[in-house]
């Protein structure tokens, strides 16, 4: 079992920047892939970045703009968010997958989920 904590969500204007972390409890978080997800208002959940042991990979829309990185000294995953948009308005939501990697893309390859964290981005 995997119980996963997500903070660090809020509000910033347009061009800010915020930074989220996911703390995982449990055993051999450094096996897992990770991966954070978002939801916007009326909107499916769409993938936004994964890491692994064999790297990370990111969706096109914030390519160049997040950074995922993870200690697993610390049992936690980051998101580092740079040049918001009010587009990356949502609830974001980290992830864990025993099975996945850097390119596990689809929520149904992952098992555990945190309870999500607002970002608001405001123009």
């Amino acid at each position: 079992q995997v119980q996963l904590v997500e903070s660090g969500g809020g509000l910033v204007q347009a061009g800010g920047s915020l930074r989220l972390s996911c703390a995982a409890s449990g055993r051999s978080f450094s096996s897992y892939a990770m991966g954070w997800f978002r939801q916007a208002a009326g909107k499916e959940r769409e993938f936004v970045a994964a890491i692994s042991w064999s790297g990370s990979h990111y969706a096109d829309s914030v390519k160049g703009r997040f950074t995922i990185s993870r200690d697993n000294t610390k049992n936690t995953v980051y998101l580092q968010m740079n040049s918001l948009k009010a587009e990356d308005t949502a609830v974001y939501y980290c992830a864990a997958s025993l099975y996945g990697s850097s390119r596990s893309i689809s929520r149904h390859e992952y098992k555990y989920w945190g309870q999500g964290t607002q970002v608001t981005v405001s123009s």
